[in-house]
C-alpha cells in the first residue's frame, strides 16, 4: 500500500477538488494525509451562525477534521498561513498570507510532511489555481517545489475540466427552466479550469460522490443546503462531481491514466 498526500488552500476545498479520489485510495487500504495551507479565516459566513466571539477559523478547523474522517484522511495537518482573500482584495498582502509566503519557505514546510510520510503521491493544483485564487495558485507553486525538495515520484495537479464542465451545465439548464438554485457563471470566465485537451488523468469518484457530499455538509460555515453543490439533484451531482480531473506532467497527450494510485 501507499500514502497520498493532498494539499490544499482552505478548509472545505479538499472535499470539493479531491473528495473522491481520497476515499478511493482510503477504502483501498491506502493512507491518506490532508495538509491545508491556511484557517479559511477571510471565508463568509451568515450573521448569527457562530457563537458570540468563536472566531471563524476555529470552526473551519473542526469541520475540516470532520470532513477528513469522511473522506478517510488519517492525518490532518495545517501549515499556519493566513488566508490572503480574493485577488486583488487588501487581504492578499496582509502580514502572514499565504500569497506573500516566500515559495521556498512554504515548501521546505510541505517538504517535511512529504518526507515524513514517504510519499508516493501528492496532489496540488494547476498553474493558475483553478480559477485564479492568490491561495490556489501558491499552492500549485508551493506543492510543485516541495515534491522536486522532498524526492515525491507522483505529482498530479487538479484541476477542473472546463469543457465538461460547460456541457453539463448547458445540458441542466436546457432540461431544467428553473432549476431552484443559481447556476455559477463561467461561460466567460476564461481563467475558470483548462481545457480537456491538456488533462491526462481522469478518476471515476462516482462510487464516492456520497462521500463528497457529505463531507461538503461537515463545512457548514461555507456551503449552505441552498448551494450549488448541495442543492443540485442527485444525478446532477453525479455529472458534475463524479469525476476528478488532474494533469501529471510527463503525460498525455490525452486521459492517459485513470487511477493516482495505479501499481502502488
Amino acid at each position: 500500500m501507499a500514502t497520498l498526500v493532498t494539499f490544499h488552500a482552505h478548509p472545505d476545498d479538499e472535499c470539493i477538488a479531491c473528495g473522491g479520489v481520497m476515499r478511493k485510495a482510503a477504502d483501498e487500504g491506502h493512507r491518506v494525509v490532508l495538509v491545508v495551507a491556511t484557517r479559511g479565516e477571510n471565508g463568509e459566513v451568515p450573521d448569527g451562525f457562530l457563537a458570540e466571539d468563536e472566531p471563524l477559523w476555529r470552526r473551519r478547523v473542526a469541520e475540516t477534521h470532520a470532513a477528513a474522517e469522511i473522506l478517510g484522511a488519517e492525518r490532518v495537518e495545517f501549515l499556519g498561513y493566513v488566508d490572503s482573500g480574493m485577488m486583488g482584495t487588501p487581504a492578499n498582502d496582509a502580514p502572514g498570507s499565504f500569497w506573500t509566503a516566500p515559495v521556498e519557505d512554504a515548501a521546505q514546510k510541505l517538504a517535511a510532511i512529504l518526507r515524513d510520510e514517504s510519499a508516493d503521491v501528492l496532489t496540488v493544483y494547476d498553474d493558475n489555481g483553478g480559477y485564479g485564487h492568490p491561495d490556489h495558485i501558491q499552492v500549485h507553486r508551493v506543492g510543485m517545489r516541495a515534491a522536486e525538495l522532498a524526492g515525491t515520484p507522483r505529482v498530479y495537479q487538479h484541476t477542473i475540466n472546463r469543457d465538461h464542465m460547460l456541457r453539463g451545465m448547458r445540458e441542466f439548464a436546457a432540461a431544467n427552466e428553473d432549476p431552484g438554485f443559481e447556476l455559477p457563471d463561467i461561460e466567460n470566465e476564461t481563467g475558470f479550469g483548462k481545457p480537456e485537451a491538456v488533462i491526462t488523468a481522469a478518476v471515476d469518484v462516482s462510487a464516492f460522490v456520497d462521500h463528497k457530499r457529505r463531507a461538503m455538509r461537515a463545512h457548514a460555515s461555507q456551503i449552505s443546503e441552498q448551494s450549488f453543490f448541495l442543492a443540485m439533484p442527485d444525478d446532477g451531482f453525479r455529472v458534475a462531481f463524479g469525476t476528478e480531473w488532474f494533469i501529471r506532467e510527463g503525460q498525455g497527450p490525452g486521459i492517459t491514466e485513470t487511477d493516482l494510485m495505479a501499481g502502488l
